[in-house]
């Protein structure tokens, strides 16, 4: 069903409201700009989070084991977007790491032969990169600037299976503004009693509700949630 009657009867029936509430007008302008005429919230792209993360809470990616499997599943996950939203940082170490082999060919020592999948996807995804510092990019990827939930409003707004993000900073504006749809944690069974810690300084509480739930070989789970006002 379209979203043309947020644009039609909504504002009248608000109008005939006797309080004069400003939050229901503050409601019907975010409305209005979220979404276009026309619209459908069928035809939103989720923006979907993605971290590995240890027991204890650390999300360094360095303190995480790679496997197979959890390659295989990363695959998947860009599989089932259109598009990666990154912030600078992670944008950088991802270029650094994926974008010579997929592009030459040639593997350095570290990379096993099971992870060329997830260099050849991530190369040729499509990235976003949210960032006032760098210049240019130029990995298949544009830059996003100004205002961030306004720029994200537009490209969940394009047709498509999804985005997908992942990092640290990023995401922590992302669920500020309530842009995050889903949110998957992969949870490794290993303590190492340092951080970086997820969400650090978040200004308020988001109540999420489990989806689904996957294990693997090595005992880690990747816990997918949604957050439990989205419906």
């Amino acid at each position: 069903m379209t979203l043309a009657f947020i644009h039609e009867a909504w504002p009248r029936l608000i109008a005939r409201d006797k309080t004069g509430e400003p939050h229901y007008f503050e409601l019907t302008a975010k409305l209005l700009q979220a979404f276009p005429v026309g619209g459908t919230l069928a035809s939103m792209r989720l923006l979907r989070y993605s971290i590995n993360v240890t027991l204890d809470g650390c999300c360094d990616h360095r303190a995480i084991p790679p496997d197979e499997e959890l390659h295989r599943h990363a695959v998947e996950n860009l599989n089932q977007a259109d598009a990666l939203l990154f912030g600078r940082v992670i944008y950088e170490m991802m270029e650094a790491a994926w974008r010579s082999p997929a592009r030459t060919g040639v593997m350095p020592d570290w990379l096993e032969p099971w992870m060329e999948p997830f260099a050849r996807t991530i190369a040729a995804a499509k990235k976003y990169v949210v960032s006032s510092t760098l210049d240019r990019v130029d990995w298949n990827a544009e830059l996003v600037r100004g205002n961030l939930e306004k720029a994200v409003q537009r490209l969940k707004q394009e047709p498509g299976k999804g985005l997908l993000t992942g990092g640290v900073k990023l995401p922590l504006a992302l669920a500020e503004l309530g842009l995050i749809d889903e949110y998957e944690f992969v949870v490794h069974p290993r303590l190492v009693g340092h951080g970086p810690t997820l969400f650090a300084g978040l200004s308020k509480l988001i109540d999420l509700r489990l989806v689904s739930r996957l294990e693997f070989g090595s005992g880690a789970l990747a816990l997918r949630y949604q957050p439990k006002d989205s419906h």
